[in-house]
């Protein structure tokens, strides 16, 4: 399952990484450690809230990642 997560920065990944590459990242994390590839019913809610969260943190993540020789991220900290 985490195979298919690939590296989301810069040189890896040519262009910046878009909220759906993200969220398919997440998507997979989540199924790993779950074990659930698509959760039950009593489990959906709880699912979809760690999906939500490890995408944020994964944006954030890549949002802050200086990666020398490449150019600044647009919306990034001056400095």
């Amino acid at each position: 399952m985490c195979r298919s997560i690939k590296t989301l920065r810069p040189p890896a990944l040519p262009e910046e990484a878009t909220e759906e590459d993200i969220r398919a990242a997440a998507l997979q994390y989540v199924r790993k450690v779950s074990g659930f590839r698509a959760p039950a019913a009593h489990n959906r809610e709880v699912f979809d809230r760690a999906v939500d969260a490890i995408a944020e943190a994964t944006a954030e993540l890549l949002d802050g990642l200086e990666v020398r020789g490449t150019p600044a991220r647009q919306g990034e900290r001056a400095g």
